[in-house]
């Protein structure tokens, strides 16, 4: 494994990837109807599931309520099943309190929370398969489930990976790649203003090297955006379409 080449001389990757290319991304909106928003991602072989709840009155103690915005409230958990190695707690271990914690940031920075003072939205998410990139399909999965909620959003957030292999930037990095590439930058944004919501670099890169992952991000971003954008207008299409029969 230690000797294994992540970018072929033909510029393939182990799956049969060229650099610029994602893996497949299907998704669905309303998968739960007891949910207000929910959404089911496959991003490669990374299943998740998300589920939106609210705006609706502040849970526990009232003194979380805001009186200027809303209280976004996440929670992020991985199924015991979803990798090979199994997991006795799949909610509060670090991992999933940190992804929580940047979950929350970046809809922070995208909803319109101030819309909504003293209340709560919840989003839950969980991975059911994880194979790389679980961050990115946590928040795309997470996306869709708010716009299936009808919640305001200053845009569609997408999230994508990034990484640097044989002085190729490469896109969407799966779980072998996350492995044995080294340097991993994850990022989402909002594509209208192309600004940046969250940012972080997983290992070390050359400084000279940095823009050309970021922009490589920054497509694999675009392209998801692409997905995630027909994926709402053939759900509401549907939606028409059942509503006129």
């Amino acid at each position: 494994m230690a000797g294994m080449t992540m970018l072929s001389d033909q510029g393939l990757r182990m799956d049969g990837r060229r650099p610029t290319e994602l893996r497949k991304l299907s998704c669905r909106l309303g998968v739960f109807t007891q949910a207000d928003g929910s959404a089911y991602i496959e991003q490669g072989n990374t299943k998740v599931l998300a589920t939106v709840y609210g705006p609706h009155e502040v849970t526990g103690a009232k003194s979380k309520a805001l009186h200027d915005r809303v209280l976004v409230n996440c929670q992020y958990s991985m199924a015991t099943f979803s990798t090979g190695e199994r997991k006795r707690r799949p909610r509060g271990d670090r991992k999933s309190i940190e992804m929580t914690l940047h979950m929350q940031q970046t809809f922070e920075a995208a909803i319109l929370t101030q819309l909504y003072p003293k209340s709560q939205i919840d989003i839950f998410v969980e991975v059911l398969q994880s194979d790389g990139g679980n961050y990115c399909a946590s928040i795309n999965a997470a996306t869709l489930a708010l716009i299936d909620a009808g919640i305001p959003m200053k845009d569609i957030v997408c999230a994508c990976s990034a990484s640097f292999m044989k002085e190729t930037a490469v896109v969407d990095i799966n779980h072998l790649e996350e492995t044995h590439a080294g340097t991993e930058i994850v990022m989402a944004i909002l594509p209208k203003t192309e600004q940046i919501v969250f940012l972080q670099i997983n290992g070390r890169l050359h400084e000279d090297h940095v823009p050309k992952v970021i922009d490589m991000g920054m497509k694999g971003c675009r392209d998801v955006h692409t997905v995630l954008t027909q994926t709402v207008q053939s759900h509401i299409a549907d939606a028409m379409a059942t509503m006129g029969e």
